[in-house]
């Protein structure tokens, strides 16, 4: 009915045997939280490459810059859009901006980041703005 285990575990923590690497709950908010970010700052290029404007360009400077300190220093890669690509739809990416914007906001918030909570959210009111309340409401 019942037989011996004979193996030695795997998930030994003997010293000396080895062991998988484990990241704390933080270092997974923050891994997390750089990729909503980074997602964020990819759509927010392609916004910029539609229509250029000053304030998307501060927008992608701050994104980018609480990236690289989430990432401990390391630039986000960031891809120039070309006109190869056909031209998206601006109203679709105003709602995937604004959709990542909330993400981040509540993994910002659950790690109680003031910088990129306030960011977040100034980034969902920008695209909500954009969208119109009609727009937004019909989601």
């Amino acid at each position: 009915m019942y037989e011996p285990i004979r193996a030695k575990s795997v998930h030994s923590t003997v010293a000396g045997a080895p062991s998988f690497p484990h990241r704390s709950r933080e270092d997974e908010l923050d891994i997390q939280l750089a990729g909503h970010l980074s997602a964020l700052l990819a759509t927010t290029d392609e916004l910029r490459a539609l229509d250029p404007s000053d304030g998307l360009d501060t927008a992608a400077e701050q994104l980018a810059a609480q990236v690289a300190r989430l990432r401990s220093g390391q630039a986000p890669v960031r891809v120039p859009a070309t006109g190869s690509t056909p031209e998206p739809c601006r109203m679709a990416l105003h709602r995937r901006a604004h959709a990542l914007a909330g993400r981040a906001l509540v993994v910002a918030a659950s790690r109680a980041d003031t910088a990129v909570a306030i960011l977040a959210a100034e980034r969902m009111d920008a695209h909500a703005a954009a969208l119109g309340p009609r727009e937004l409401a019909s989601r």
